[in-house]
């Protein structure tokens, strides 16, 4: 029986005619499969993939999804598959497609694509999702890349442990919804008075949405945190300090000396939560954002600062976690380029 359940095919809403045709794939596969195809020459092929990193495996599904529905006849291959979120060690064999070379020769440029990316943002959500432990981490990068990566991106974060995603398309492949908190817009819509923006939100918005509120919108973190939720109460989930990268809150100010005071740092993190704990707010949530990295949010845990959750955005699309694919067998033969060969893993299961 197979470890997991894979995800329907159908979920990735692919376009299946353009990929046949080679409108995305690397020119020369496409020649190749048309030489084959001229030739009447159809070697039964052995393709390996792998990557070259210590990673946590993302897009497999995705990848699958590209051979069933895009390959000329899949009843002709058999695949093996690692599935996503498994930990992958450098040179470990996470794909194996075997069969008629020109029924998917169009295809490894969407499915190594595919793993690359998908891999990448897997693996750095993890790094984060482990530093951060037991703390929950938000998944806010959308914003700084194409609209048109996010579902996927969106699930290989929650595999990786996100416990949420900022958009309805990042949640979409497991039937969930983006998560959020008051933004800075909706606070100089209304005036810049993020306490009438909290209290519209509390009054307009589904009681059961969680009310999370930024506080860095004047600078003053601490004074803002205390205002919120006094007038929020129980209301009040959280509240989110972003400040920037180039300021030092107000309530540091008189601190500094001994560390670096600007953007979210310990310090102005100790500060709002020892307010609001003095003024009998001991349920409300700190959220930190803006700049956290896997190093920063280690520094955090260490320091023990007083942080409930992490939003991560940028800091998760860093980095190359590429794929390779290899002719390693032809009809059944050992046939490899120099320096490549065929690298069984008991890991891999057959697709159905």
């Amino acid at each position: 029986m197979a470890r997991k359940q894979r995800l329907d095919p159908a979920i990735f809403h692919l376009p299946v005619e353009k990929m046949r045709e080679g409108y995305y794939s690397d020119k020369y596969f496409v020649r190749t499969r048309e030489l084959l195809l001229k030739d009447d020459h159809r070697p039964c092929v052995t393709m390996q993939v792998f990557g070259k990193s210590h990673a946590f495996l993302g897009g497999i599904d995705e990848a699958i999804a590209i051979l069933k529905l895009c390959s000329m006849e899949w009843p002709e291959l058999e695949v093996y598959a690692l599935y996503d979120g498994d930990e992958i060690a450098p040179w470990e064999t996470v794909l194996l497609i075997e069969g008629p070379y020109d029924a998917f020769a169009h295809l490894e440029t969407l499915y190594l694509g595919v793993l690359a990316r998908r891999t990448k943002v897997g693996t750095n959500t993890r790094r984060v999702v482990e530093a951060a432990k037991p703390k929950q981490v938000m998944f806010f990068p959308a914003r700084h890349d194409h609209w048109l990566v996010q579902t996927g991106d969106g699930y290989a974060a929650h595999i990786a442990g996100a416990i949420g995603v900022s958009t309805d398309a990042q949640a979409s492949w497991w039937g969930s919804e983006g998560v959020g908190t008051v933004p800075h817009a909706l606070i100089a819509a209304y005036g810049g008075d993020t306490v009438l923006a909290s209290k519209k939100f509390a009054e307009l918005m589904d009681g059961n949405v969680r009310l999370i509120t930024l506080v860095d919108f004047e600078n003053d973190c601490v004074g803002m945190a205390l205002k919120v939720a006094r007038a929020l109460g129980e209301r009040l989930f959280g509240v989110r300090i972003d400040t920037s990268e180039t300021l030092v809150d107000k309530s540091v100010i008189p601190q500094m000396g001994t560390f670096k005071p600007t953007g979210v740092n310990p310090q102005l993190v100790w500060n709002v939560r020892r307010a609001l704990d003095a003024d009998g707010f001991r349920h409300v949530r700190i959220v930190v954002s803006g700049g956290f990295t896997v190093d920063k949010i280690r520094r955090f845990e260490e320091q023990g600062v007083p942080v409930d959750m992490y939003g991560v955005g940028s800091s998760l699309f860093q980095g190359r976690f590429d794929f390779t694919a290899d002719v390693v067998r032809v009809e059944g033969k050992p046939l490899a380029k120099v320096g490549r060969s065929y690298r069984p893993n008991p890991r891999l299961e057959r697709v159905e």
